[in-house]
């Protein structure tokens, strides 16, 4: 007899299936980084993230790999499997179903109204037991940015700023090289390859002129697409966009990395397009340098408050990263 879904055996392999979908963030753009698992008798027997460019989609992956030990077993997927047909590959929802799984325990009902429940439906009328719903939240959380641009038509961002104590990204003169140690340097990098581009102000690119490649071994190829918030004109190899706002005509872009100034910042803010902040706080004070974060338009402190949620803090070196998520209304 199948366990329910919500056990500890549920949930421990959907999580390794979450975790699994980390590794296609910033890659599989236009579709999601979905990750899955194929279990049959308590062994992993499977598993898949979707690759890059989007092909192939996790669950083709992990029941390649499955082959014939597939048939009756359980299947953990972060995304319902998709229904929608394509010529870049098959339904998901049909491999799974000619594949022979008994079980398939979803975390996310796809937000696209290609698929939208027709991929479990499919599945339970071919006999198939489906349950929906299981840690649908950390799933929504990994794919963060493939269910905002579903929902509101736009990418996810993060705005990252690396700071001193006392809220400065660099001397008067502008020197900002380097406020945070190797280790919390190492650690935006490895942001950096979690994202599909990558964006500074005119202010910044003239200033630093920085790469805003991925220097980690390993990871080069990573490099995120490169965009300038500028009324102006782009260099070559980079893409311009005259507001905040414009992020929403960007092609193949579902994660955002807001890196700077100040003005690029604020303005980031001011537009509530702030899903997620990432502060790198080095224990230096600097005194009268740069602000982090230029004029947000606030007239009133008590609107500041109840505005985010830490949701990780940890030690990088003789640094601290705080992440926090914006707290919006349903």
């Amino acid at each position: 007899m199948s366990p329910a879904v919500g056990t500890a055996q549920d949930r421990r392999y959907m999580a390794a299936a979450i975790a699994l979908s980390g590794r296609g963030r910033g890659l599989s753009t236009p579709n999601p980084n979905v990750g899955c698992l194929i279990v049959r008798d308590d062994r992993i027997v499977g598993r898949g993230w979707t690759q890059k460019g989007g092909r192939p989609h996790a669950e083709a992956q992990a029941m390649e790999q499955a082959m014939d030990r597939a048939r009756g077993a359980t299947a953990y997927v972060t995304l319902e499997p998709c229904f929608h047909l394509s010529p870049r590959g098959p339904r998901c929802a049909d491999l799974m179903a000619r594949a022979g799984v008994s079980r398939v325990v979803i975390a996310l009902r796809d937000p696209d109204p290609r698929t939208d429940g027709q991929g479990a439906a499919w599945l339970r009328d071919r006999g198939i037991a489906v349950e929906m719903g299981l840690m649908a939240d950390a799933a929504a959380d990994a794919m963060a940015g493939f269910v905002l641009r579903q929902t509101l038509g736009r990418p996810h961002v993060t705005l990252k700023l690396g700071l001193s104590l006392d809220g400065r990204i660099a001397l008067r003169d502008g020197s900002s090289r380097w406020i945070t140690g190797p280790d919390a340097r190492a650690h935006a990098h490895m942001e950096r390859a979690r994202h599909d581009a990558i964006l500074v102000g005119g202010g910044t690119l003239r200033a630093d002129a920085p790469r805003l490649d991925v220097r980690l071994a390993g990871l080069e190829d990573r490099s995120p697409r490169r965009l300038l918030l500028t009324r102006g004109d782009a260099p070559a190899g980079w893409t311009r966009i005259a507001a905040p706002e414009e992020i929403a005509t960007l092609d193949r872009v579902d994660h955002l990395l807001v890196e700077g100034g100040a003005a690029t910042a604020a303005a980031f803010l001011r537009a509530d397009l702030v899903d997620r902040l990432m502060l790198y706080r080095a224990p230096i004070i600097v005194g009268d340098g740069l602000a982090g974060i230029g004029d947000i338009g606030l007239t009133d402190l008590a609107a500041a408050h109840g505005r985010w949620r830490l949701t990780d803090a940890r030690a990088l070196g003789d640094d601290r990263l705080e992440v926090y998520a914006a707290v919006r209304s349903a």
